[in-house]
């Protein structure tokens, strides 16, 4: 193996075009691929600005020649030569550099590689375990460099914007109070402190709040977060998010400074237009029309109720469920009367899985309504619920009863399972949507008590403030979420500055004094040093890019995630640790060592 001494890069293989032509190049990279024609050699180079083919001319490269015959993929190389276009009939049109090559005058062979596990290129088809368990080999395939450098752009992006802006970035301690609120904490013994024990930040809402009760009124920062909650595609135990605050402004204010930073992000990195200002639509709205406050608003198939229509019949099952306030609701799914009956069946057990005790339909087909409750209704009353819910023959209603809340869930789910099936949604399409005006809490049954819906800092709206001990669920918080295509990007508030109120609500969710105090008692303190009027706002970074990237799964946007059990294959952490570690952190572990 030689060295890169002398021939240090003079140009990236992504970068050559056909004005490079005649120029002498210094390159280094990874053999690609190898295709040995006999007297010529050709290699596809690449780093990462992209792959370019290089040629080796066994009449003039001489013991060169030999050396790029034991060329393998994944080699690291560096070589010297000269720029030349390629001639019409070879011209390459799916790569970038296609019009150009370079013959090579010099190769240094800089390290060898073992066969790699899987094929460093787009699109491999291998289990993603053993992606993971080489992170360092996936990461070298151009698809999963063009995502990190998506997210790299971006967050400069927010950066450059938010300083615009006149925003601070300010870090905020890793090292924190252990508040169990919400998911639970990533905890961090402490060996200075026996017995006692830091937790990892949720996120840094407690000290951007203190920031702003130290005057810096805007700030932000791109941070690590950790909670260790149960996992799936879209999220992970650590995870980054921009994290902003700011004094002094109200809602409407923070929500188009944010618009503009995501028409920036958007247009600069995607070169797509995105309109502004964006849809704002009620939590209630949305639970009503969708079935959930995060809508995908690609596509229609909004739910309908229908209870009007059938109440006061012979069919049990409705009326039980009206007579305890409760609600029949449907969504219309066009041209789709001739479902197969197996697929109906398949349907009545999704959703179940989200609450639902069953599924009805009703089918307008040329032959007349085909319907499991049809026996137990007028052809007036199925003529009425065809005229309100905008339905032609051929079009099929799918209906579920229940409570609001499973009606919402099962509907929800079920509307987005049929524009799937039905490939109503575009996937090139942007739908950005706020949506404010959430309640400030929601019932726990399992606690018999309320908690927090976003967090208990969250401001209530001014004229409800009189009911937060009195009628809590009429509450309605001063919240706001940015949605996009169905997934929740981003969320925030306006906060609490007063003492008083923030009293109020830890009562509410059923704390005492003390311990409020105990757990809160440095911000509530605070709060007495004139606090300013304040809200922000955290956009979840890794999901952002994996929507503008089109992937599936953030950890395709993450260099090195965990898995669902959150684990990292590749460094295989977590691990067990000696005893003296333990010993010095006052720590006994029960687990017996595998």
């Amino acid at each position: 193996m030689e060295t890169l001494t002398g021939m240090e890069r003079t140009h990236h293989c992504g970068e050559l075009r056909i004005s490079h032509v005649g120029t002498e190049v210094k390159l280094a990279g990874w053999v690609s691929r190898r295709r040995d024609h006999g007297g010529l050699i050709f290699v596809d180079m690449r780093d990462r600005s992209g792959l370019l083919q290089i040629v080796f001319d066994g009449s003039t490269a001489g013991l060169d020649f030999s050396k790029a015959e034991t060329l393998r993929n994944e080699f690291v190389i560096g070589v010297r030569g000269k720029v030349r276009a390629r001639s019409e009939d070879t011209i390459n049109p799916k790569m970038a550099t296609g019009e150009v090559e370079v013959l090579v005058e010099e190769l240094r062979v800089l390290n060898k590689a073992k066969t790699p596990p899987f094929y460093i290129q787009d699109g491999v088809d291998v289990d993603e375990m053993v992606r993971l368990r080489y992170r360092y080999l996936d990461l070298r395939r151009p698809e999963m460099q063009k995502n990190i450098i998506l997210r790299h752009r971006v967050a400069k992006i927010m950066r450059d914007y938010l300083d615009e802006n006149g925003f601070l970035e300010i870090e905020t301690p890793m090292l924190c109070r252990s508040t169990p609120e919400g998911a639970r904490d990533f905890l961090v013994p402490s060996r200075l402190n026996p017995g006692q024990f830091y937790a990892l930040p949720q996120s840094p809402q407690i000290f951007k709040q203190l920031l702003m009760v130290s005057g810096f009124e805007k700030y932000f920062q791109i941070v690590r977060c950790f909670r260790d909650e149960d996992l799936r595609a879209d999220r992970q135990p650590e995870f980054t998010q921009l994290d902003i605050e700011t004094s002094f402004l109200n809602q409407d204010q923070i929500l188009t400074i944010m618009e503009g930073l995501i028409k920036k992000i958007f247009e600069t990195t995607l070169d797509v237009k995105v309109e502004t200002p964006f849809l704002r639509m009620s939590w209630d709205e949305a639970m009503t029309r969708f079935g959930s406050d995060k809508p995908d608003m690609r596509f229609g198939m909004e739910l309908q109720d229908i209870s009007e229509f059938v109440k006061g019949s012979d069919f049990k099952v409705f009326n039980s469920v009206l007579e305890h306030g409760g609600q029949v609701k449907v969504i219309r799914v066009d041209d789709y009367a001739n479902i197969p009956r197996r697929e109906l069946d398949g349907l009545v057990e999704y959703v179940k899985i989200y609450g639902a005790k069953g599924l009805a339909w009703i089918q307008y087909t040329e032959e007349g309504v085909k319907s499991p409750f049809k026996k137990f209704y007028s052809d007036e009353t199925f003529e009425q619920i065809k005229q309100a819910t905008g339905c032609k023959t051929g079009d099929l209603l799918l209906v579920v009863g229940d409570k609001a809340s499973v009606v919402a869930q099962a509907l929800g789910e079920l509307r987005l399972e049929m524009a799937r099936r039905r490939n109503l949604i575009d996937p090139d399409k942007l739908c950005f949507l706020w949506v404010v005006d959430f309640p400030m809490f929601e019932y726990v049954e399992e606690d018999k008590r309320y908690k927090a819906m976003h967090h208990p800092f969250t401001a209530p709206r001014e004229e409800d403030i009189p009911l937060l001990l009195t009628d809590p669920e009429k509450v309605k918080a001063n919240a706001y979420d940015i949605v996009l295509n169905g997934c929740e990007v981003g969320g925030g508030s306006l906060r609490i500055y007063q003492r008083d109120v923030q009293e109020k609500v830890f009562e509410a969710i059923g704390l005492t004094p003390e311990e409020a105090y105990s757990k809160f008692g440095f911000l509530m303190d605070a709060f007495e040093y004139g606090t300013p009027p304040h809200g922000g706002i955290a956009f979840g970074l890794d999901r952002l890019i994996m929507l503008m990237a089109k992937r599936k799964s953030i950890r395709d946007v993450i260099p090195f995630p965990k898995t669902q059990s959150a684990v990292d294959q590749m460094s295989h952490a977590p691990n067990e640790v000696e005893e003296k570690q333990l010993r010095e952190l006052y720590i006994k572990t029960t687990v017996k060592k595998k």
